[in-house]
């Protein structure tokens, strides 16, 4: 694995030393203080490149296209709102996305499943421990987003989230996030409704490198991959993580997110 991550600046496999006590220490604190942390290079130099071009065949030819319109929760509806509340307001999502079985043997897989990368996230996280996910379809998806394309305003499921950049756009592409948007006990729906119309002063633009590991809270942070421009599509990895092991989507999440049961 040291060819493929620069293990010299991020020591994930000197896992008790002192060096990784450290990089436990600063992703935890940024965490803390700005919901999210990146270990920008993770990849050594080229290793992005070749990650995806491994992926880009099958994403040209096989990839499920995603369009859709939604609103920030992915629900139909919200019963304590209107259904003309303005943090109802429909946005439209278009990507192609390409799953774990479609790439057996690839580099992404090779590092999803890196298990000192397992134990740097949960010791990150404050978790006991981090599992893999079991459904074959699930447990890794790398989504590409094209010229006229983005991933919209929405809230993930699973309180972090961990991804790997392994294409920038040409232009766009950005990160754009509100951190602690709301809470488990406050849905702040006005705050949601002022984040969709462009009126909150705390959202943020990151403009990440390819070869970037980033993980943030998901659950709780508003966030959306802004449109890309050009002739260089964005690709990600999004890697599935879970507290308990043989986590599997039911048959009707996987018709849903990928087209497909099996």
């Amino acid at each position: 694995m040291n060819d493929i991550l620069d293990l010299d600046r991020y020591p994930l496999d000197r896992e008790g030393s002192a060096e990784w006590k450290r990089l436990v220490e600063t992703s935890a604190a940024a965490l803390e203080a700005d919901g999210m942390f990146n270990l920008e290079g993770l990849l050594r130099p080229g290793i992005a490149e070749k990650a995806a071009s491994e992926i880009r065949p099958v994403m040209d030819t096989r990839s499920h296209v995603h369009k859709r319109m939604h609103n920030i929760y992915f629900k139909p509806d919200i019963p304590e709102l209107a259904p003309d509340h303005p943090a109802l307001r429909k946005v439209e999502t278009i990507s192609h996305t390409v799953c774990a079985d479609q790439i057996p043997g690839s580099t992404v897989l090779a590092i999803y499943e890196y298990e000192p990368l397992l134990r740097f996230l949960a010791a990150a996280m404050g978790k006991p421990r981090l599992h893999v996910m079991q459904d074959p379809l699930a447990r890794t998806n790398v989504m590409a987003y094209r010229a006229g394309e983005a991933l919209n305003w929405h809230f993930d499921r699973s309180e972090f989230t961990t991804t790997l950049l392994l294409q920038a756009a040409e232009r766009g592409g950005d990160l754009e996030y509100r951190t602690d948007l709301r809470s488990d006990g406050d849905p702040n729906y006005d705050g949601v409704a002022r984040l969709l119309e462009g009126r909150d002063p705390e959202a943020k633009i990151l403009r990440m490198k390819a070869g970037t590991l980033n993980v943030f809270r998901g659950k709780n942070t508003a966030h959306r991959v802004t449109t890309v421009e050009g002739s260089c599509e964005r690709m990600i990895a999004v890697f599935s993580y879970y507290e308990k092991p043989g986590v599997m989507f039911s048959a009707e999440e996987r018709v849903g997110f990928y087209g497909r049961a099996a």
